[in-house]
């Protein structure tokens, strides 16, 4: 369809002043100039139309048609001035034009996918921030399969058969495989990251087996990039991760308080009220998760101390906002340790010296007197 209007253009043009090639050129340029001008008028109206709608498609697939029409625009009223001028000058540039104009068409298509691929990328990563993941794995494979299938046209159009190419490619990917083993594995250790989801860009991360601990920041094909607690960047082979266990701590329900106190031993009559009290403080605190399990017993009769502990769980899973919660909760244990005239017991020791030895050291101080 393109090379007819060409043809049909160019012929028409060659017909109205045979041989005075500059008027037909100028008038080509000057129509895909005027041409070029509406279309920017128009793309303007439609992206502020676009803009005040709800539906984000609509954005998406302006956004990826909007620049390579422009583009077209210019590839068609360039060849055609192009071919206006190698015809009437008799150039042998025009009888690479068709194929030049095949080739750019197949970038252009491509061009236009890869923005539309973009497009939903970004949007669909500000609308659902929680699985970003998937997103960014999906929109990666897009890109992939573009980038192949517009190779492929390519060299198609350049007269090179697919067929032969596929299977060089099928002998050569087994030649690569064997020899990038490594980067393969790390290949397929992303792909099961994009489908188990273990964690997502954002989490944080931790593993008993390795020395890894800190948010993930990126998911690439080969290696995954976390950021430690100390700002230092990690990069984890993704095979890596077929092999260790991982930790999830962004994805917890509840935290944790789990705290003993140690009381002391003169204040034993008091263990019991101090540790209902306790009990009742926790249940009726507004952090504490009461569906979850929740412990305040007496636990055992230390060296210096009689220990008791709690045992519970904060609706919260803040990092920061949970130690404000545990601080609020220690705060108030020791309140009501104060408010029944106990205290809080610290390592001591108690010598016992016998009456006799007593009188003895008291006669030899005498002496030395």
């Amino acid at each position: 369809m393109f090379e007819e209007f060409e043809s049909y253009v160019g012929d028409w043009l060659l017909s109205i002043h045979a041989g005075n090639w500059s008027v037909h050129f100028s008038i080509v340029i000057f129509i895909t100039l005027v041409v070029q001008f509406t279309w920017r008028c128009f793309a303007k109206r439609t992206e502020r139309m676009t803009l005040n709608t709800k539906n984000a498609w609509d954005d998406i697939i302006f956004y990826g048609v909007n620049k390579p029409i422009n583009w077209v625009i210019v590839l068609m009223g360039g060849s055609i001035a192009l071919k206006v001028v190698a015809e009437s000058e008799s150039l042998a540039i025009s009888e690479y034009l068709p194929l030049f104009q095949k080739i750019a068409i197949l970038l252009l298509i491509g061009w236009v996918f890869w923005r539309l691929v973009y497009k939903t990328e970004h949007t669909y990563i500000k609308e659902d921030a929680k699985d970003t993941t998937t997103v960014i794995a999906l929109a990666k494979l897009a890109k992939l399969s573009i980038i192949t299938i517009i190779t492929l046209s390519i060299i198609q159009t350049l007269g090179v058969s697919i067929s032969g190419v596929l299977a060089f490619g099928g002998m050569g990917g087994l030649i690569v495989g064997m020899a990038a083993k490594d980067l393969l594995s790390n290949l397929f250790g992303a792909t099961m990251v994009y489908m188990d989801k273990p964690f997502k860009v954002g989490d944080w991360i931790r593993s008993p087996d390795k020395s890894i601990e800190g948010t993930v920041e990126a998911i690439g094909w080969r290696v995954t990039r976390i950021r430690t607690f100390d700002k230092r960047p990690i990069y984890v082979p993704n095979s890596l991760f077929t092999h260790i266990v991982v930790e999830n701590p962004s994805r917890m329900s509840n935290r944790r308080i789990k705290e003993t106190f140690g009381l002391r031993y003169k204040d034993i009559r008091q263990v019991e009220k101090i540790i209902t009290e306790v009990r009742a403080m926790l249940e009726t605190h507004p952090e504490i998760d009461q569906s979850q399990t929740l412990i305040v017993n007496f636990d055992l009769f230390n060296n210096s101390s009689l220990d008791f502990f709690i045992y519970t769980f904060t609706k919260t899973t803040d990092w920061i906002y949970f130690h404000e919660v545990k601080q609020n909760v220690l705060l108030k244990v020791a309140d009501i340790v104060i408010a029944n005239d106990a205290e809080f017991a610290f390592p001591t020791r108690q010598l016992h010296i016998d009456r006799h030895e007593h009188h003895e050291l008291e006669d030899k101080t005498e002496m030395m007197k």
